[in-house]
């Protein structure tokens, strides 16, 4: 019990780590996180919620305990004696008998370690067998390639020892998470049942679906910004005849301007307005959270209005959301609808 004890008070230090920084990482993964859980549940299940933030708690945990503490370059491992990496599969034989009882508590501690991770897979993520266990596999080889080459170069060495044996423990420990999970659910099923579109989503939701939007809106924009860069550069770069230029060199300048100011609004009205028009209702990021932005059938005109109104509301919520959002959160506090569903 003593060698357990001592183990685990090595780890002391990491435990705290991960809880500090779990608020930070939960807050930064908020959306991501209600976006996969619409996606796949259509709706958002307490149970769901916690095993998701607790998931990210185990993820950094794996970080901390992996590679934290950072050595700060000028003592420690890796400088004061070095660590050499153990590429040997029967290597923990020797370990046993080195250290008794403390490696064979290493041993089974790395299993249960990953075990989680296997748990998750089957469980929230809904991953199959062989699935689960290259995942397994595929994090504890990052894990150890980190290790191994001082997070990457981060470091000029490595602080802390690769081992195959950890490879293969890990990635025990996630197969049998995953038997665990399959075995739960005989007693508590969490079968997926089929989702259907939301009419009347919530304000929570309709966030959601407005982040994805804005996140495809980004990249599109990150695109097509690329390409008229370098249009522009291969215009500059080319010798043609002034007769033939399409745009003359003077003003390319300022079209190159106004095309990247433009280009986010104009994807921005195609995402929001065009789309929706002609998919009933679901924006690209609507349809990923099973919702529809229309909760009625309108006429051509009214559901003109009406996309005229959502846009504009939308644009105002982009553009000036510390004062749009309050407004609009208030709003469908009060009246649990949006001020464009009044449109008739």
């Amino acid at each position: 019990m003593g060698a357990v004890t001592g183990f685990l008070s090595n780890y002391s230090g990491n435990v705290k780590a991960a809880f500090a920084l779990w608020p930070a990482f939960s807050l930064l993964l908020t959306l991501p996180i209600l976006a996969y859980l619409y996606h796949r549940d259509g709706r958002l299940r307490a149970s769901s919620v916690v095993g998701t933030y607790l998931a990210v708690l185990y993820l950094l945990g794996i970080g901390c305990f992996t590679l934290w503490p950072l050595p700060d370059g000028t003592s420690g491992p890796g400088i004061t004696y070095g660590i050499e990496p153990n590429f040997n599969p029967l290597g923990l034989i020797g370990n046993i008998r080195e250290d008794g009882l403390r490696a064979v508590f290493e041993l089974l501690f790395n299993v249960v370690f990953f075990m989680p991770l296997g748990f998750i897979a089957k469980r929230l993520l809904r991953l199959r067998l062989g699935t689960t266990v290259l995942l397994a596999f595929a994090v504890s080889l990052l894990v150890e390639t980190a290790q191994l080459t001082g997070i990457f170069g981060m470091y000029p060495y490595a602080y802390r020892c690769f081992d195959v044996d950890d490879l293969i423990t890990n990635t025990l420990g996630g197969g049998i998470g995953w038997l665990a999970a399959a075995a739960l659910g005989q007693v508590l099923p969490d079968a997926p049942k089929p989702v259907e579109t939301d009419r009347h989503p919530g304000f929570v939701r309709r966030c959601v679906a407005l982040w994805i939007d804005l996140m495809l809106t980004g990249a599109g924009a990150v695109v097509l910004w690329s390409v008229i860069v370098a249009v522009q550069l291969f215009t500059a770069a080319t010798s043609l005849p002034e007769a033939i230029r399409v745009v003359d060199s003077s003003d390319a300048s300022s079209l190159t301007a106004w095309a990247l100011l433009l280009t986010p609004a104009i994807l921005f009205l195609v995402l929001e307005t065009v789309v929706p028009w002609v998919n009933h209702g679901s924006t690209p990021g609507g349809a990923f959270v099973h919702m529809t932005c229309e909760n009625h059938e309108r006429t051509t005109g009214w559901r003109a209005a009406f996309y005229a109104a959502r846009t504009l509301t939308l644009a105002a919520l982009v553009v000036l959301p510390w004062l749009a959002l309050p407004f609009l959160l208030i709003f469908y506090a009060v009246a649990r609808r949006m001020p464009y569903d009044y449109i008739p």
